[in-house]
């Protein structure tokens, strides 16, 4: 059950994160911040974490082209939190769930970016008047004009699950091939956001790398690590970085770094 003071809490933070995804740009807005959060403010801190880790990955390779918005990761990421701590679902199945809340706070960032537009005459002209205060307040209002949809969608989402009726019929699918369904498409998208990355950034001279990584983690994972494999698996990531660094610097420094494009981002 979701207190009011927990609910205004969540929809606080909503608000924050909506802002920062497109204005303070610190980060605070990404799944993997917001899971924990919200876990805490509901009590489950541990849950929010796993939450927040495997939605980061199904996200992480969504971006945004222009007016084309990707279900957003903050609505969707702080939903299903909600879903897997207050509705007692499995982190796949709350991934699932989360979806429609996503496509939510995408429409959200859409409304408010064509709002904006017809607004842009304005802010020539107060560039025009040398008006800084009235440029400033049209940034102000679309901040909080998506912070406003944002909590709407949240709010919508959180009213909906602690419904005796909603909550009943979540219990009542335990089991249920629809759960099914959510819990394997919420497997599959983490995988598939990370292949996207992966696309768009791994350059070809480093599989090598990663199949290495890959087959670490299973070997650590076998041995009965568990999570602190993927810990272990990422020291030996940052030796490998650190090493790659300090040849290429002493490379360049030696006069052999003559410039150039490279493979990658």
């Amino acid at each position: 059950m979701i207190g009011p003071l927990q609910l205004v809490l969540i929809l606080i933070v909503t608000f924050i994160a909506a802002i920062d995804q497109f204005n303070f740009l610190e980060s605070l807005y990404q799944p993997i911040v917001m899971g924990p959060v919200v876990g805490a403010i509901l009590g489950d801190v541990k849950t929010g974490l796993a939450v927040g880790g495997a939605y980061q990955l199904m996200t992480i390779g969504s971006m945004p082209v222009g007016g084309a918005q990707p279900p957003n990761a903050v609505v969707g990421g702080i939903m299903a939190t909600v879903f897997a701590v207050a509705s007692g679902l499995d982190v796949n199945a709350a991934l699932g769930a989360a979806i429609p809340f996503a496509l939510l706070g995408q429409y959200g960032v859409t409304l408010t970016f064509t709002l904006m537009s017809g607004l842009m005459a304005k802010a020539d002209e107060h560039a025009a008047n040398a008006n800084p205060k009235g440029i400033d307040n049209l940034n102000y209002f679309a901040m909080g004009l998506l912070g406003l949809f944002f909590a709407l969608a949240t709010l919508a989402g959180v009213i909906s699950i602690t419904n005796p009726a909603v909550a009943d019929f979540i219990n009542g699918l335990e089991g249920n091939w629809i759960m099914g369904g959510l819990g394997a498409a919420g497997g599959m998208m983490r995988y598939v956001g990370f292949a996207v990355l992966m696309r768009i950034m791994l350059a070809d001279d480093m599989w090598g790398i990663y199949f290495a990584g890959f087959a670490l983690a299973a070997i650590l994972g076998a041995c009965g690590l568990g999570g602190p494999a993927l810990i272990l698996v990422a020291f030996v990531g940052i030796a490998i970085a650190l090493y790659d660094y300090n040849i290429n610097v002493a490379i360049k420094n030696a006069g052999g770094g003559a410039g150039g494009e490279s493979d990658g981002i």
